[in-house]
């Protein structure tokens, strides 16, 4: 078995196929690899910062958050992406704050990421996805509609409604109308003839 120093060398190696199997198995070790990670969070390489994420999103136990609250806001959006990415497979309702403020970010795959990351967390991101839907860009509230229809809660059923209503987005209307149809409320238009 290779020590964890071991582990940690190969896993800023450079070589990709080496540094994902120490990012496997530093993430087997859990809650005992968080100091470590830390510490490669505060790397000036983001390739670093990157792994150490990466093996974050190995790791099941809430005692990593805040780090992968820091990742999301770190200066490289391949970070972000990371962070968000890692949120997909352990929701953190702490973190769902962080991630609805990567909703309208400018990288479309830090959204989409995030978008899927609070769809993951479920009920608990349903109030804050729906302020999204009143207030945020177009961009937020596309990714919020998007994670809203696939938690199929019927508190986002208004905000469905109103989307499809509203029509100023034709993507928008699009996953409302998804959502409705998740929820059972299929919608019918009849034109008079």
């Amino acid at each position: 078995m290779r020590s964890t120093e071991t582990l940690f060398s190969e896993l800023i190696s450079g070589q990709d196929a080496r540094a994902e199997q120490a990012a496997l198995a530093l993430g087997r070790t859990g809650a005992d690899a968080l100091p470590g990670l830390s510490a490669l969070l505060a790397d000036d390489d983001p390739d670093h910062r990157w792994w150490a994420v990466r093996t974050l999103g190995e790791i099941d136990d809430p005692a990593g958050n805040p780090l992968l609250k820091k990742a999301l806001h770190d200066p490289a959006s391949t970070v972000r992406q990371c962070a968000a990415r890692a949120l997909i497979n352990h929701p953190a309702d702490t973190l769902i704050p962080d991630l609805i403020g990567c909703l309208g970010s400018e990288d479309p795959l830090l959204a989409r990421l995030a978008g899927s990351a609070l769809a993951a967390a479920g009920r608990p991101a349903v109030p804050s996805l729906l302020a999204t839907m009143e207030t945020g860009t177009q961009r937020a509230r596309l990714e919020a509609v998007k994670a809203l229809a696939g938690i199929k809660d019927p508190r986002a059923i208004p905000a469905f409604f109103h989307a499809v209503q509203d029509g100023d987005s034709p993507l928008v209307e699009y996953w409302a109308e998804i959502g409705l149809e998740n929820l059972g409320i299929g919608m019918a238009f009849f034109h008079p003839g």
